[in-house]
C-alpha cells in the first residue's frame, strides 16, 4: 500500500504518513527492511513529531495509575499494551520492581533506553529484562545489544492479596499471565467450599487464588510443564497453602484418566496455551480446543462450574462459544452461559485494532 517514500528516510525512522492526494494523514515508525514496513501511531492532519512518544507513555501510565487505580490491587499489571497504547511493537509488563519488556519493531528498540529511563522514573521501578524474539529480530533488522548488568531472573508480586513468584529465565512469555488477574479474582469469588479442578494451572494463577482468596475445599493443578508445576507448588507454598494437589501431567491424558474413574468436580478451569498459531494450524488447534473443552465438561459435577479460556487471537468470541457448545453437546451436557470476559482494563484496545482483543474466558453452570 506504500506508493511512494522519502529517499532520506532511514528505517526506524518517525515519518510522516500523506495519502493518495499529498493530505497529511498521520505519522508512524518506518522500516522498510520489515514485514510491516509502515507503523501508523498517530492518526490526523497536524504535524507531529517525537515528543509523540513521551505523551503516549504518559498517557498509558496515568491509565494504570490514576484512572484504573491498580497499585491499590497490585504491583503487577501491563503498562503498555502495545497497538492498545497506540505504541505498536512494544509490550511493557511490570512485576514490583521489574520491567518486563517485548520488542517487535526497529524503531521501538532504537528508542528503549530513553524510554525505559522514564518509564523506570514514573513508576519507581528499578530493572528491567528486554526480549526481542530471534525471528523478530532478523525480520525487524534488529541488532540486539547485551544488557549492561545481568538481567533479573525472579521477582515477588501481589495481586488482590495473593502473593506470586515470577520466574523470567524459566517462564512462558514475560513470566507470569496478568491478563487472567481479574478472571482470577472473579473464580475467588464463587468456589467457597467447592472442589476444584485447574488444568493446565502453570504456576498456579487460578488455583493458588482458589485456595488462598476463595476458601476452596480443595483444589488441584495440572500441569505438563514440570518447572511450571514446581513453581506452581512454590506459590502455594509463598500463600501458605500446601495443600493444593499439584500433578505433573498431560492435561488430556489425565482428564481422559478421570473421566474413566468416574472422578468429578463442582469447578474445573480450563486454561491452555495458545492452541492455534498461524492459519496454517488451525485445523489441529480446533481439534485439540473440541477435545479439551469435552474432557472437561464430563468431569464438572451437575450445577458445577465450568471456566474455559482461549488466548488464541484467530479465534473470534462468538467462534470459541460455538466450539464449546459443540462439545458440551457431544458429552449429553447443556451450559448456563452467565457471563463473558477477557483481560483486564490494562489490556485496553484500539478501535482501529479489534483483532488485538486475543483472551477469551466464557463461564457457564453445566447440567
Amino acid at each position: 500500500m506504500l506508493n511512494a517514500t522519502s529517499p532520506d528516510a532511514k528505517p526506524g525512522d518517525w515519518v510522516s504518513v500523506y495519502d493518495k492526494d499529498g493530505r497529511r494523514f498521520g505519522a508512524g515508525l518506518y522500516n522498510p527492511k520489515a514485514r510491516v514496513p509502515l507503523r501508523v501511531l498517530h492518526h490526523g492532519p497536524e504535524p507531529v513529531g517525537e515528543e509523540y512518544f513521551e505523551k503516549a507513555l504518559r498517557r498509558a501510565i496515568e491509565f494504570r495509575t490514576d484512572w484504573m487505580n491498580l497499585d491499590a490491587v497490585t504491583d503487577a499489571y501491563r503498562v503498555i499494551n502495545s497497538d492498545g497504547d497506540s505504541l505498536s511493537g512494544l509490550t511493557v509488563d511490570r512485576y514490583a520492581d521489574v520491567l518486563s519488556v517485548e520488542v517487535h519493531s526497529l524503531g521501538v528498540y532504537q528508542r528503549l533506553p530513553a524510554w525505559l529511563e522514564f518509564l523506570h522514573q514514573s513508576l519507581g521501578t528499578r530493572r528491567q529484562i528486554v526480549h526481542v524474539d530471534e525471528r523478530i529480530a532478523r525480520l525487524e533488522g534488529i541488532s540486539v545489544k547485551r544488557p549492561t548488568e545481568p538481567p533479573p531472573s525472579r521477582a515477588r508480586i501481589r495481586e488482590y492479596g495473593v502473593r506470586f513468584e515470577v520466574d523470567f529465565a524459566e517462564g512462558h512469555k514475560t513470566g507470569f499471565f496478568c491478563d487472567q488477574r481479574e478472571n482470577r479474582r472473579r473464580l475467588g469469588q464463587l468456589v467457597k467450599d467447592r472442589r476444584i479442578l485447574d488444568l493446565c494451572c502453570y504456576t498456579g494463577g487460578f488455583a493458588v487464588t482458589a485456595a488462598a482468596l476463595g476458601g476452596a475445599a480443595e483444589v488441584t493443578g495440572v500441569d505438563l510443564d514440570e518447572t511450571a508445576i514446581a513453581q506452581a507448588r512454590a506459590n502455594g507454598n509463598l500463600n501458605q497453602q500446601n495443600r493444593i494437589h499439584w500433578i505433573h501431567a498431560d492435561a488430556f491424558a489425565y482428564a481422559r484418566q478421570m473421566q474413566k474413574n468416574g472422578e468429578r468436580w463442582g469447578v474445573v478451569v480450563a486454561d491452555p496455551p495458545k492452541l492455534i498459531m498461524s492459519r496454517e494450524e488451525q485445523t489441529e488447534g480446533w481439534r485439540k480446543y473440541e477435545d479439551l473443552n469435552s474432557l472437561s465438561i464430563a468431569l464438572v459435577e451437575p450445577g458445577g462450574l465450568f471456566v474455559t479460556c482461549s488466548c488464541s487471537g484467530l479465534v473470534s468470541l462468538e467462534e470459541f462459544e460455538l466450539m464449546v457448545i459443540r462439545s458440551a453437546h457431544r458429552m449429553d451436557r447443556r451450559l448456563q452461559f452467565f457471563d463473558r470476559t477477557g483481560a483486564g482494563p490494562d489490556h485496553p484496545i484500539l478501535s482501529n485494532c479489534p483483532e488485538s482483543r486475543y483472551l477469551k474466558v466464557l463461564w457457564a453452570r453445566v447440567f
